[in-house]
């Protein structure tokens, strides 16, 4: 008999309609950027520029959150992060000039990634472990929501008044969405039980919030965390304003049409998120994403030798139903690999390695764009692509430390004892 799955408790409903609503004003935004900063007549090493502060700022938020978060209070720092995005997204509504763009993009506030998007995530990614560390079950929903809720921001975009064609481009005070974003978030915040917050530890000085700090598990981590910065380092040249950028300047591809791409992409993300838990039960979560990861980036090289604007976006879309199967595996998988008492400082260790090798990407992608526009494309194929094996060569040899029941076949190495893996809190 088919035992039932749990369904998800009331915090992990919050988080995922937090996650929600900042990826469906991300997803919006996020064409946005790319289309307004081409209207401006900023060059390519400007618009490089503009990215990697928003990416730098993603790292130094995010290192912020692992040093603080489990101190200050999780519930407390998600809801701040929140308020800042009603902020920074007022003052890019009022046509902020390119000094004040790069000192709002540093605070880590705005974000062209609608999914995995830095502090806010690692937050989640915390507080959802309290419920799933286990396996990609809790995550595999946590995404899938994100990624459909980025699909419907991205389509607003194409609402009749809201782009204009050719290199017109968006106004700013688009961006003004971002407040009731940002109050929405707030409120999640508010809502969520302590439940989500980090143990406490007991002193001489009576209950204190535990620190969180990593121990026998700091060469796994720091191993993930190389890995994975390698992986970002190749997607910082390509990240959704790049494409935005790119799209408008070779194909001069309009803002809705854009907005339809973008749309597509998430939807087919969703789809695609929704069945990596399923592929990582059955194959193991490392499988998972190096066997749908490698033959993504080829795709993804590929679409610089698109003659048109359609052939374009048909690649990105045979892209993107494999590139983000390895989103809730990776987030599952540094979840599953250390204690609950490490979960925060691993989830900020291991983003804040990928978020600060990204700022290197659009300076990069805009240095070599002067050689060819799509050189980039091809770079971040090959870099991802080495990642994948470097990641393939080293997990699969891990030792398993299973609780002992079935997991996926051999060949899954740490990812099938991932999958075994009893949920945070639980005896391991």
């Amino acid at each position: 008999m088919r035992t039932r799955r749990p369904g998800l408790g009331r915090d992990a409903r919050l988080l995922i309609a937090g996650q929600g609503v900042r990826a469906a004003g991300y997803g919006f935004t996020a064409v946005l950027l790319g289309a307004l900063l081409a209207a401006r007549g900023y060059t390519p090493l400007q618009v490089g520029l503009v990215l990697t502060a928003l990416i730098a700022g993603t790292a130094l938020a995010s290192l912020a959150v692992g040093a603080f978060a489990d101190r200050i209070g999780r519930r407390r720092c998600y809801g701040l992060f929140f308020a800042g995005i009603a902020v920074a997204g007022l003052v890019v509504a009022a046509g902020a000039p390119l000094w004040v763009l790069l000192l709002v993009a540093v605070t880590g506030t705005l974000s062209t990634d609608v999914v995995d998007n830095g502090p806010a995530t690692i937050l989640e990614q915390v507080m959802l472990a309290a419920e799933d560390a286990g396996t990609a079950r809790v995550f595999g929903r946590y995404n899938m929501v994100g990624a459909a809720a980025g699909a419907l921001g991205a389509l607003a975009v194409t609402l009749p008044g809201l782009g204009r064609s050719g290199h017109a481009g968006p106004d700013s005070w688009l961006f003004a969405v971002l407040v009731p974003v940002g109050a929405a978030g707030v409120l999640v915040a508010w809502r969520l039980s302590p439940a989500v917050e980090a143990a406490r530890a007991t002193g001489s000085d009576g209950e204190r919030p535990a620190r969180s700090r990593l121990g026998k598990s700091r060469p796994v981590v720091r191993r993930m965390a190389a890995l994975f910065a390698i992986d970002a380092g190749g997607s910082g040249l390509v990240t959704t304003g790049f494409l935005s950028y790119y799209l408008t300047e070779r194909y001069h591809a309009p803002v809705a049409a854009l907005g339809w791409l973008f749309f597509a992409v998430s939807v087919v993300q969703a789809v695609s998120v929704a069945l990596a838990p399923l592929l990582a039960r059955r194959f193991g979560l490392v499988a998972t994403m190096v066997g749908t990861h490698l033959p993504s980036n080829l795709l993804l090289a590929s679409v610089a030798f698109a003659p048109t604007f359609p052939v374009a976006a048909a690649l990105l879309l045979a892209r993107t139903t494999l590139s983000q199967m390895d989103v809730p595996t990776r987030q599952a998988l540094v979840m599953a690999a250390v204690t609950p008492d490490e979960q925060t400082q691993a989830a900020a260790v291991t983003n804040a390695a990928r978020y600060t090798v990204r700022p290197l990407g659009p300076l990069v992608a805009g240095a070599v764009q002067q050689v060819a526009l799509g050189a980039p494309l091809i770079i971040a194929g090959a870099v991802k692509a080495g990642y994948d094996v470097a990641l393939w060569r080293w997990a699969r040899r891990l030792p398993l430390t299973s609780t002992g029941s079935a997991g996926p076949p051999a060949g899954g190495g740490v990812a099938a004892d991932a999958a075994a893996a009893p949920p945070s809190g639980s005896p391991r």
